[in-house]
């Protein structure tokens, strides 16, 4: 890193420059300049610095940085100093550490001190607790206690008086070591009433992975208990001292089958029997007048483990057993009169075995680590699951048929506005360390449970449960609103996307859209907001949800956009409160503030590309929408009249005809072009600047004495050392800023520069020259700074540009030809080195995708790539997975066209066919079948009526015409069309044979990849005569979600400035 003196110097130079303030106008910006470049000069360049993927090396482990973090870790270093030359540097870290010094990191005092519990029926006991804790935290602990689990409407009280929830601990006076807190039952109401019974039938369905399998209630899967066998915790006494580790047959490299089954290892604990048979809300309910007046708040029925069936009372004081039966409505307290605040001790008062196995369900629950029973941010699917059986719960029935799904209406004030909550958590303080903490945690908190709530909207939507605001129109063009939730399908709706390609890029349009908001969140411009956004993949159709901005519902979007075009360029708007915050968001974006003509040939300035539409919210607030051209257009994937890309490009067959022309470079490759760009520019100016001061040692040798033979031979010397100089920067300066190294060595820039800034130098027009030849050379949009930026319009069809920009546009196209040519001739071959030395390493299809979005190199390469890496022995692992993941890719577009005609009752039955087409070596499969009882039912009704019912399989099966040869025609055509790959095998066999692949590998990555979940069981992939699926082993297709997952902004990377310290010791 920088020297200490220098570091605020350089990060200013660094910032200046990129943003283009590098202009030479006179004596005091020529030396300012001349220091910067000295400074950037001294500066070694760091791993992260260079384009190449950002990698952070510490203690041997290589981590993966996105752009965001690498410019955060390279602001944070300098603004801080706390790295130097590699090391930790004592002396700025203690501003760091030293509260008075720095306000920006505030410390957080976090006592811990030991409370006392006194709660009804229990021995009291001592808990540890923070004094940066809620009162709510304590609350939620007691629920999760094995003593005190089954109370949920209680409150604590210190020397008898309420704590407020949502106080902290350090706030309440009195409260410290040693104190007593007192637990007290408080009356119920309805809410209170629903949520304990919900919270009782949870308890007993902890150990129940129903609802895990089932993907619900965040639920998700862990094994380390039971690998462990319990054994994390404490050490068992019983354990042996040696333990067998001698691997299974079926994980050694050598095994030829796989089974599926050890996939989940299951339990070789007994299995708990159930506390009771039937919990549910009572047909009774709800209770009359008469009965409200006197308490009563809801009827609960239960049937327990010994057959009695019991219906009970849930009043304001509690539970109690009354005297209803299933024919009559008795509501009076049945014999003994008992009533409890818990209803699960009423129960174990009458069920032994409710209080037996209720008391085993939750010993055991208690036993299994706190991180195995937190429910998970989100949702997680698993694509096998054996066959459960399914059991009465009045609970989960509640939950499927309730509002939520749409099929009642709302209350209102009583959804959650979703815009409102995301907007207002990204508007909290955040000037101190707590104040982000509590920002960044509110942040986290309101989008998980938006893109939870969408995830359900979405599969509402798509199953046909949500009511469309357009009913009238075609299914594709309807459009939806549910629970404050705008859904939207993608498909060309009116012909939009007609002229960039129809439905492929309605389909592309929500995953640039998502890129955009992701970039501009990132940027996070005070006053400028996004709106909450999720893609969600269901059943082959994507759906986009989006939260809804404040009126605009109530008129049309034509006169609510304030900026941008809605109509592709023909009329285009703009604002001058956007054209300054979207300024601002363009600089560490690379976007080019341009004009266009609108529909009156009138220039308009914007600072986004046309589509970008600004609409201001009856709240105020400017949001933007539409940002599925943040980024630059892919000219690679563009048939552009008039343009030539380069010859690299051409041999490589580029460009190509894409299905749509929304293709758009990634924000990775733009940071690396830029990056890369910078540093030739520095080197070519300090090239330029030598050659400066050479000539200036020449015209003053040339005015001495010629007969002073020692004095000129001096003279030759130094100018034969300075031709060396220049010839080693210009031998070292090659295109698209790759550098070769001579003998292995960097050249050494910092003794150029220093040799150059020491001279004087009055002759400003000199250097205003030395940088117009760096930024030309680097093909900068000015010719007196450092300016790289791009249009994201330069090739929009539609978009009309002035004539006066003409020359300015020749300049914008080529940089954009340039960094699409930067991808082909410098981030594929690079990510094929890096391959190649083992420090980019995928293992598998995700951290293949990772490694090359790292890069800034889109899937749309991966064919390209393929080919290339197939010509290397070295690297045919990496061919193998790249081949694995074209196949299966290929195969989920096939089956998103092929699902979406299929009739829901035959969802399960056009799977399996599929996957048989897909996987089965039997050629000749037999025609798909559903239920028979069904068919028959048909049959004769069908007879009897003498009609056809539109649902039955010989009306509608066209997905049963799919066979095995027609699958890979397909397949064959669509690789070859899509990622301009040959497929050298046309059946699974073959490409089984050739490649060394298990049938289970593909059939995983092509269920995660689509949402399918098969039965837990082992298949018979190679079976010539028999298809190895059936309608019975698919259980259920599970959402494909596609979201920005909020990151904590500097506190990583102050940790990994910590971290440094430790490593550095």
């Amino acid at each position: 890193m920088v020297k200490d003196k220098d570091s605020d110097t350089l990060a200013a130079s660094t910032n200046e420059t990129i943003n283009g303030h590098t202009s030479v106008e006179g004596n005091d910006e020529y030396n300012e300049l001349t220091k910067k470049l000295k400074v950037v000069a001294e500066t070694p360049l760091s791993p992260y610095s260079l384009p190449k993927d950002k990698v952070l090396e510490s203690g041997g482990v290589k981590n993966k940085l996105n752009d965001a973090e690498d410019e955060s870790i390279s602001k944070l270093t300098s603004e801080l100093g706390v790295i130097e030359n590699g090391r930790f540097n004592e002396k700025k870290n203690e501003s760091v550490l030293d509260p008075s010094k720095d306000q920006e990191f505030v410390f957080i005092h976090d006592a811990g001190f030991v409370v006392k519990i006194v709660a009804p029926g229990v021995d009291s006991f001592d808990i540890q607790v923070s004094s940066t804790e809620l009162v709510q935290e304590i609350h939620q602990m007691l629920m999760d206690r094995e003593e005190t689990c089954h109370r949920t409407c209680f409150s604590l009280q210190l020397d008898g008086v309420t704590l407020d929830n949502f106080a902290e601990l350090k706030t309440i006076e009195g409260l410290g070591e040693g104190s007593v807190i007192k637990v007290v039952e408080e009356p119920y109401t309805v809410r209170e009433a629903r949520i304990h019974v919900r919270h009782i039938r949870d308890l007993l369905k902890s150990l129940d992975p129903a609802d895990s399998y089932n993907g619900v209630e965040c639920s998700s899967f862990s094994f380390l208990n039971t690998i462990t066998q319990g054994d994390i915790l404490e050490k068992k006494k019983s354990r042996p001292d040696s333990v067998d580790c001698t691997p299974l047959d079926y994980i050694l490299p050598a095994a030829s089958d796989l089974p599926l089954l050890p996939l989940q290892p299951q339990s070789k604990d007994p299995k708990i029997a159930p506390a009771l048979k039937v919990l549910t809300i009572s047909g009774w309910n709800p209770p009359p007048g008469l009965r409200k007046l006197r308490g009563d708040l809801l009827y609960l029925y239960v049937v327990t483990a010994e057959d009695k069936r019991l219906h009970i009372t849930a009043s304001t004081r509690g539970f109690y057993i009354n005297q209803t039966t299933d024919e009559e409505f008795n509501p009076k307290p049945a014999t003994p009169k008992l009533i409890f605040h818990s209803l699960a001790d009423l129960l174990s008062q009458v069920s032994p075995i409710f209080k037996r196995n209720f008391n085993l369900i939750q010993k055991k629950r208690t036993q299994r680590h706190p991180f195995e029973r937190v429910a998970t941010p989100y949702q997680i699917y698993t694509w096998t699951a054996p066959n459960l059986e399914h059991t009465v719960d009045s609970i989960r029935a509640e939950d499927a048929f309730s509002a939520k799904l749409g099929y009642e209406e709302h209350i209102p004030g009583q959804t959650r506005d979703w815009n409102e909550e995301l907007q207002t958590t990204r508007e909290l303080p955040r000037t101190t360390l707590p104040e982000r903490l509590i920002r960044e945690r509110a942040i986290f908190k309101v989008h998980s449970d938006f893109v939870t709530a969408a995830t359900r909207g979405a599969m509402a939507v798509v199953d046909g449960n949500v009511m469309a605001l357009n009913p009238g129109e075609e299914t594709k063009m309807q459009m939806f609103i549910w629970n404050n939730i705008f859904f939207s399908l993608g498909f060309d709706v009116r012909d939009h996307y007609k002229e960039v390609g129809g439905d492929a890029a309605a389909f592309s349009a929500p995953n640039n859209d998502l890129q955009g908001v992701r970039a501009y969140n990132a940027v996070d411009v005070e006053g400028l907001y996004t709106l909450g956004t999720v893609v969600i993949d269901y059943r082959g159709y994507r759906v986009t949800a989006q939260s809804i901005i404040p009126g605009i519902l109530e008129r049309e979007q034509e006169h609510s956009v304030v900026y941008g075009s809605v109509d592709f360029g023909k009329t285009v708007l703009t604002h001058p409160k956007y054209l300054e915050m979207l300024n601002k968001a363009g600089q560490p974006l690379k976007i080019q503030p341009h004009k266009v003509l609108n529909e009156k040939d009138e220039e308009v300035e914007l600072c986004s590309s046309v589509e970008c539409k600004g609409i201001i919210g009856n709240d105020g607030r400017h949001y933007i929408l539409d940002l599925l051209r943040t980024f630059p257009p892919d000219v690679n994937f563009l048939i552009l009249d008039g343009e030539e890309l380069s010859k690299e490009a051409q041999a490589l067959g580029f460009p190509r005809t894409h299905r749509h022309k929304l293709c758009c470079l990634r924000q990775e490759l733009i940071d690396a072009f830029v990056d890369s760009r910078y540093m030739m520019f520095i080197k070519l100016a300090a090239f330029h600047l030598q050659q400066l001061g050479v000539k200036n040692i020449i015209d003053k040798k040339a005015t001495q004495n010629a007969e002073n033979v020692s004095t000129d031979a001096k003279d030759d010397s130094s100018h034969r050392k300075d031709d060396e100089n220049i010839e080693t920067i210009g031998e070292t300066i090659t295109v698209n800023g790759e550098s070769e190294k001579k003998n292995g060595q960097e050249p050494d820039y910092q003794k150029i520069v220093e040799t150059i800034t020491k001279k004087d130098k009055s002759d400003v027009d000199s250097t205003k020259e030395v940088i117009r030849k760096a930024a030309i050379a680097v093909g900068s949009l000015k010719e007196t700074e450092f300016d790289l930026r791009f249009n994201p319009d330069v090739f929009s069809p539609g978009v009309r540009h002035p004539e006066s920009q003409i020359e300015k546009l020749k300049k914008e196209k080529q940089l954009v030809m340039d960094a699409a040519d930067f991808l082909l001739t410098a981030q594929i071959p690079g990510f094929i080195r890096d391959c190649l030395d083992h420090s980019t390493s995928p293992i598998d299809g995700v951290t293949l995708i990772e490694a090359l979005h790292g890069r800034g190199i889109s899937i749309r390469y991966l064919g390209k790539i393929t080919e290339m890496v197939a010509k290397i022995p070295q690297l045919h692992y990496l061919y193998r997975i790249m081949v694995l993941e074209l196949i299966t890719r290929t195969a989920k577009h096939l089956f998103s066209h092929f699902i979406q005609s299929v009739e829901t009752m035959c969802l399960s039955s056009a799977i399996s066919h599929f996957l048989n087409c897909f996987l089965s070596s039997c050629t000749n499969l037999p025609s798909p079948a559903s239920s028979e009882e069904l068919q028959v039912k048909y049959k004769k009704k069908g007879k009897r009526k003498g009609k056809q019912n539109p649902l039955r399989f010989e009306d509608n099966n066209e997905w049963a015409l799919l066979s095995t040869k027609i699958f890979w025609t397909n397949m064959r055509n669509e690789l070859l069309s899509y990622y301009a790959w040959e497929l050298p095998c046309d059946t699974i066999d073959a490409i089984v044979e050739k490649f060394s692949y298990h049938k289970l590998t593909i059939l995983r990555s092509f269920c995660v990849k689509t949402g399918v979940q098969i039965l837990l069981r082992e298949y018979n992939f190679d079976h010539k005569t028999k298809p190895i699926f059936s309608e019975d082993d698919i259980l259920n297709i599970f959402p494909v979600v596609k979201h920005i997952n909020p990151r904590v902004s500097k506190f990583k990377f102050c940790i990994l400035c910590f971290f440094f310290k430790v490593i550095s010791n």
